[in-house]
């Protein structure tokens, strides 16, 4: 849709956003411009802006709009990231600019270059071949390590987030958001919590985390099974890297029905490599040891909590997705797979 046929979809004057970037982007923003609202997701808005005259090709980033708690949504760390990345083993969309002001469109927002390829919201990967999706999984699993052997010291990241003693501020962010937002009791979830506790991973190993590193959050080459970017860094900070790695197995934990998951399918047929062969491969890249139970089942009960949350924003009736309440019903299904991981029967 043109800048001028969106005006009554869009929470902000596409009119403006134009004659900013007229002077923001001299010489890219000439002819009309075109703006496409990138539906789906819980988390920051996203649009497709290009002026087709002068073969300017973007997507806008922003915050959305009305009260939010403080430290959400932070586009401006999610652009701070992927500039730092640029150039770096990690491959990331080149960023073009940030605006801080709520002046253009209502709140900040960051511009970043569109990039071609393919993304996959369904880790079966349908359409390649059973070779080529063998082959994306593990160019997952070395992005991954590259992401975690990249130097945020040297890049100036020292203040992007806390070192050391990630999983027991996580465990206790966690367990304070179950307590105030669940929607119903789930045994499984207390349960998962206590044996976290108990068996906490207190090894201060420090690297930049992705927050939310999985297929869908990778754009692969569009005939090659090669990553050419890492998206939605919206979560992203300094951790422990496991939190990533493990996170990144939840397919192999979860069933097409649950989010997108490969249990139950015919992997050997698809050419999806086990679990084992995904972390050896990760494991070879980074030079590390792999995720162990501890690391599984805090992932999979963070995501249960997530999914619970994204359940009682769907009841305060103000969620992103269409279709937050059928997400929100999952959350017992992962805490679930999270019990049956420390009980050694997952």
């Amino acid at each position: 849709m043109s800048a001028g046929q969106a005006s009554t979809a869009l929470e902000f004057d596409p009119a403006r956003l134009d004659a900013f970037l007229r002077s923001a982007l001299p010489g890219r923003a000439a002819g009309p411009m075109v703006l496409e609202r990138i539906s789906g997701g819980q988390s920051n808005p996203t649009f497709f802006l290009s002026y087709p005259d002068a073969g300017t090709r973007l997507v806008l980033r922003k915050k959305p709009p009305g009260p939010l708690l403080p430290s959400a949504h932070a586009v401006d760390r999610e652009y701070r990231i992927l500039k730092a990345l640029a150039g770096s083993a990690v491959p990331v969309p080149p960023v073009v600019l940030f605006h801080e002001a709520e002046d253009i469109v209502g709140t900040p927002f960051y511009l970043m270059e569109r990039l071609d390829g393919r993304v996959f919201h369904d880790t079966a990967l349908p359409g390649v071949t059973p070779e080529q999706r063998r082959a994306m999984y593990l160019a997952m699993a070395e992005t991954l390590a590259a992401l975690h052997g990249f130097d945020w010291q040297a890049a100036g990241l020292a203040d992007f987030g806390k070192p050391g003693n990630y999983y027991a501020r996580q465990i206790a962010r966690w367990g304070r958001q179950w307590q105030e937002t669940k929607t119903r009791e789930i045994a499984a979830v207390d349960r998962v919590f206590d044996w976290l506790t108990a068996n906490l991973d207190e090894s201060p190993e420090t690297t930049i985390v992705h927050g939310d590193f999985r297929l869908g959050n990778l754009m692969f080459a569009p005939d090659e099974p090669r990553v050419v970017a890492v998206l939605d860094w919206e979560l992203s900070t300094l951790g422990h890297p496991l939190s990533d790695a493990a996170f990144s197995c939840l397919p192999w934990h979860s069933t097409p029905q649950m989010y997108a998951g490969i249990v139950g399918l015919d992997r050997q047929d698809l050419g999806i490599p086990t679990q084992a062969e995904y972390l050896e491969r990760y494991c070879t890249a980074a030079g590390r040891k792999g995720p162990g139970r501890f690391h599984l089942a805090f992932s999979l009960l963070r995501f249960a909590v997530i999914l619970d949350g994204i359940a009682a924003r769907a009841k305060a009736g103000n969620a992103a997705a269409e279709n937050a309440v059928a997400v929100g019903e999952m959350a017992e299904s992962f805490a679930l797979r999270a019990e049956a991981v420390i009980d050694g029967r997952d």
